[in-house]
C-alpha cells in the first residue's frame, strides 16, 4: 500500500499540496483534484473520488491513494455513486516521468495484453525491474495492477453509459473471457455485471441510437477549450477532420475498416461526449485513450500554470490564457506530413497542400450525414512509393514524405509512445528536408510529451524575447530550463500570445535573466 504523503505534503509534478490544502478542497468537493487523488474510506471499505456527493467521511477515517489502482489493490471497492472510472485520468506525467506517461499509453494500446511486461519495458527502452520500480514510485502500484483496473474501469464505464450487449463490453474492455469477466467484477463489487447495469441511475442510461456508441469522460478545470478547437480548426484537413465552436470530429481507420470519430465539449460541465461511428468495439479502449491524449484531458491546468506563473516572462500569458493545453495530433504519422507540407508556408497554403494530398491518395469513405467527410488520410504504405505529382508539392518534400513513410512502415519511426523525444528528434533529422524545427514540431504534436519544446521555431524565439532582446536557440534553450517539466505548454502559451497580436511590450521588463 502507497499512500499519498498525507502527514507531510504531497505532490504532484513539482507542485506541492499539502494536508490542511486538501482538506478544505475535500470538504468542498472541489474538482481541481478530481482524478488526482482517491480517498478510501476505512469505515466503508470503499473509495471515492474528491467530488463525491456522499456524505463526507471523517478526516480520521480516510486514507488517501495517487491512483484508483493504488485504491483497489489497497483493499477499497469502487464506489457506486461518485464511479471512479469516470474521474479524469491520473496525470501522466506524475512524477515527471516521460517513461511511465509512455507506459500507460502503451498499456492503454494493449502491449501488456499482446506481450506482457517484456514487451512493454522493451517498447520503453527500459528494464522491466526498472520499470516495476517507477510504477511503485510515480503511481504506487504494479503494473498489473494499473492494467487490471483499467479494464475494470472500462467495463464499468461501458455498463453505465451504453446498452451494448455483456459480450460486447467483456471483450472491449479487454477480458479475455465472459468467465474471468464476472469473476473480476464478483471481486471487486460483490455482485454480477448485469445486476450492477440494472442498478446503475436513470441519468447513465444511454440515450444513443445505434448507429453510434456514445461515452462520457471528464477533465479538470480550468481547460480553455474553445482555444484548442481553433487552433485544431485552422489546421484541419478538409474531408478529414471537420472542427467547429464546440467540437472535432475526423475520418480513421480501425482494425482494418473506416470509422468516424467526434468529440464535443459540453459547456460547464468538465466533461466531453465521445461519438464513436463504427462497429470496432475491440478498439474502444485504444480509442478512448487517444482522445484523452489529444485534448490533454489529463492535465493539471491548476499546477501548470502555478509553475509556469513563477516567470516574470510568463505570468501575463498565464492569466491572460488560464486552462491552456497542448494539442496532440491524433495521428503522428499525419502530422508529421503536414509538417513537411508546412515548411516555408503559410497555415492555409500548408492546408491546401494536405488537402490535395488526402483527397489523391486517401480512402474514400461515406460519412454519418452531419459529418462532412469524404477520405481517410494516406496510410504510410500510401505514400512510401507514390509520386504526388500534380499537387503542387516541391521534389524536395516529395522525397522527404516518401522517407517518412518509409521509415514508418519499416518501424524505424514510431508514434505509440514508444519511443523517448530526443531519440525520435534524431531519428527523424535523418531524413533528408527535416531539420531541426520540423522534427521538434512533429515532436511537439505528435509524442505527448509535456516537456517537448521547439526552440528553434523563429516566432517562439520573437514571443520569449523581452523588449530590445533577441534570442537565439540557445539563449532560448537556457531560459526555459525554468518552464520544467512543462515547457509544452509554455510553447503553446507563446504562441498564442503572438498569434493574438501581443507585443513584447506587454511583457514587463525582467532583470537577473
Amino acid at each position: 500500500m502507497v499512500p499519498l504523503r498525507s502527514t507531510s505534503g504531497s505532490e504532484c509534478g513539482d507542485v506541492q499540496w499539502h494536508p490542511e490544502e486538501f482538506e478544505r478542497a475535500r470538504l468542498a468537493r472541489d474538482p481541481h483534484f478530481d482524478g488526482r487523488v482517491f480517498i478510501g474510506v476505512l469505515t466503508t471499505g470503499i473509495y471515492c473520488r474528491p467530488v463525491c456527493p456522499a456524505r463526507i467521511p471523517r478526516r480520521e477515517n480516510i486514507r488517501l491513494y495517487a491512483s484508483a489502482a493504488a485504491a483497489a489493490e489497497a483493499g477499497f471497492r469502487p464506489c457506486l455513486r461518485c464511479r471512479p472510472e469516470s474521474a479524469p485520468g491520473t496525470p501522466a506525467w506524475l512524477g515527471t516521468s516521460h517513461t511511465v506517461a509512455r507506459a500507460l499509453q502503451l498499456l492503454a494500446q494493449g502491449v501488456l495484453d499482446e506481450g506482457g511486461m517484456p514487451a512493454l519495458a522493451r517498447a520503453v527502452g527500459v528494464g522491466e525491474r526498472q520499470l516495476a520500480r517507477l510504477f511503485q514510485t510515480h503511481l504506487g502500484v504494479s503494473v498489473v495492477t494499473v492494467a487490471k483496473t483499467q479494464r475494470l474501469q472500462l467495463a464499468k464505464k461501458l455498463l453505465d453509459e451504453t446498452d451494448l450487449p455483456m459480450a460486447s463490453v467483456c471483450f472491449a474492455a479487454g477480458f479475455s473471457s465472459i468467465r474471468r469477466f464476472n469473476a473480476v467484477f464478483a471481486e471487486i463489487y460483490g455482485r454480477t455485471p448485469l445486476s450492477l447495469r440494472r442498478t446503475r441511475p436513470e441519468s447513465c442510461a444511454a440515450t444513443a441510437p445505434p448507429t453510434h456508441l456514445t461515452l462520457r469522460l471528464h477533465y479538470r478545470p480550468p481547460f480553455d477549450w474553445a482555444a484548442m478547437l481553433d487552433y485544431l480548426q485552422r489546421r484541419a484537413i478538409p474531408g478529414v477532420e471537420w472542427v467547429t465552436r464546440d467540437s472535432y470530429a475526423r475520418s480513421l481507420m480501425l482494425e482494418g475498416d473506416v470509422a468516424f470519430l467526434q468529440v464535443q465539449f459540453l459547456h460547464d460541465t468538465h466533461q466531453v461526449l465521445v461519438r464513436l461511428y463504427g462497429s470496432q468495439i475491440r478498439s474502444l479502449a485504444q480509442v478512448l485513450e487517444r482522445v484523452r491524449v489529444m485534448f490533454d484531458l489529463k492535465a493539471v491546468s491548476a499546477d501548470v500554470d502555478a509553475h509556469l506563473a513563477q516567470d516574470p516572462r510568463l505570468q501575463p500569458l498565464v492569466a491572460a490564457y488560464p486552462g491552456t493545453r497542448v494539442p496532440v495530433a491524433w495521428d503522428g504519422f499525419e502530422v508529421a506530413v503536414r509538417a513537411i507540407l508546412g515548411q516555408q508556408v503559410s497555415v492555409k497554403a500548408a492546408t491546401t497542400l494536405v488537402a490535395r494530398l488526402a483527397a489523391a491518395y486517401g480512402r474514400p469513405c461515406v460519412a454519418p450525414a452531419a459529418l462532412p467527410l469524404t477520405h481517410v488520410f494516406p496510410e504510410p504504405a500510401a505514400l512510401a512509393e507514390a509520386t504526388l505529382d500534380g499537387l503542387g508539392i516541391t521534389a524536395r518534400r516529395i522525397a522527404a514524405i516518401q522517407s517518412l513513410a518509409r521509415a514508418v512502415q519499416a518501424g524505424e519511426l514510431r508514434f505509440d509512445g514508444s519511443m523517448a523525444t530526443a531519440a525520435f528528434v534524431t531519428r527523424i533529422q535523418q531524413i533528408p528536408g527535416i531539420g531541426p524545427w520540423t522534427a521538434q514540431y512533429i515532436a511537439l504534436r505528435a509524442l505527448n510529451d509535456a516537456d517537448a519544446f521547439p526552440h528553434a521555431d523563429l516566432i517562439l524565439l520573437r514571443a520569449a524575447a523581452l523588449p530590445g532582446e533577441t534570442l537565439d536557440p540557445a539563449a532560448l534553450l537556457a531560459l526555459a530550463e525554468r518552464w520544467r517539466p512543462w515547457r509544452a505548454y509554455a510553447v503553446l502559451l507563446l504562441w498564442r500570445h503572438h498569434a493574438d497580436g501581443a507585443t513584447a511590450a506587454r511583457i514587463p521588463t525582467v532583470t537577473g535573466d
